[in-house]
């Protein structure tokens, strides 16, 4: 993902690498403080965050999940039998992948649908692949990284959430369309004039140009990045404020009322180019970005071993997972409450 900043009309290079790329916008530098309204609240199953830790391991234990390789295969497998296991109808979106550097990836996107006959759809995503070089790592930049907070943190939540909604007794009275989108994360850590993208999100590109239902929209969507580390700070992330922004104020209000304050910050965050943006622009249905950011600290973007092979499961902190995955089923039940 790529982190964009204005600031006196300055371009701020200060992520995706050292050296790092940040492209302007148009987001501000004060805090966009929302005023809390109180919702009702709907009966919402409780989430396992042991069991979503577990999903996170289960990803990591594969390897890194590098296009091309038998790790992103097999990880890829698991991902669809879980989904089946489950009792959600999957589709393989399989596509051919050209990175910035001509590299040709055998890529897939896996969307699992709950409920496929429900007309409101409530999309949740999380990119599954992981990033081939540690470009962040002091000494080991060639190696690929694990991956466990950048990929498998909202994958694991995912899962679980796709495991609670089976066996719930009560369900949502609305569908739930869960997207893994592949080769996000085989970008340029640099300054480039590679459109907005810079070789990211190839897999939340090609998506949203071919949809896996023709003309396939959702009520609202709501991607994850980076949710599992220890203390995570999720504020407002830019285009999320400007293209979705009632998403923006429900998500965070929901997390306040079941007290997740410390995790959903409210307070405006950098604009982050990733996977909900070409949904937003392309796809045309608002989407939301939930993704790790430091508050008021614009010397590092993204938690200390990001892009590095020291992201591994000593970064995952169950009580994170939990903050996000009760707030997303609280949302969903709350949105497939009847009548709502």
């Amino acid at each position: 993902m790529i982190a964009r900043y204005s600031s006196s009309i300055r371009l701020l290079v200060c992520t995706l690498s050292l050296v790092g790329f940040a492209l302007s916008c148009n987001t501000k530098d004060t805090s966009e403080q929302t005023t809390e309204q109180t919702t009702a609240m709907a009966a919402a199953p409780t989430f396992d965050a042991d069991s979503a830790y577990g999903f996170v391991e289960k990803q990591v234990a594969f390897g890194p999940r590098v296009p091309n390789t038998k790790a992103h295969e097999q990880a890829g497998d698991y991902l669809v039998r879980t989904l089946e296991q489950y009792g959600f109808s999957v589709t393989e979106q399989k596509f051919v992948a050209t990175t910035y550097d001509g590299k040709k990836l055998n890529a897939r996107n896996i969307i699992g649908s709950y409920q496929p006959q429900a007309s409101k759809r409530i999309m949740l995503a999380s990119h599954w692949d992981s990033r081939p070089f540690a470009d962040q790592d002091s000494t080991r930049k060639t190696q690929a990284v694990p991956g466990a907070n950048d990929g498998a943190s909202g994958v694991g939540v995912l899962l679980e959430i796709a495991r609670v909604l089976h066996e719930a007794k009560n369900k949502p009275e609305l569908g739930v369309d869960i997207v893994f989108f592949d080769a996000e994360d085989w970008g340029k850590s640099a300054v480039t004039s590679d459109g907005n993208y810079a070789g990211f999100c190839l897999g939340s590109r090609y998506w949203a140009e071919n949809r896996h239902v023709p003309n396939y929209t959702a009520y609202f969507g709501i991607l994850l990045d980076m949710v599992g580390a220890k203390n995570a700070t999720f504020p407002k992330e830019g285009f999320s404020t400007k293209n979705a922004s009632e998403v923006v104020r429900t998500v965070w209000n929901t997390a306040s009322q079941l007290g997740y304050s410390t995790y959903f910050i409210d307070q405006q965050g950098p604009a982050i180019t990733d996977d909900h943006v070409p949904v937003n622009e392309t796809a045309k249905f608002p989407m939301i970005d939930i993704i790790h950011t430091r508050v008021n600290d614009l010397s590092r973007t993204f938690f200390d071993d990001w892009h590095t092979t020291e992201d591994n499961m000593d970064n995952i902190d169950p009580k994170t997972l939990k903050a996000v995955g009760q707030t997303l089923l609280q949302v969903l039940y709350n949105e497939g409450q009847p009548n709502v």
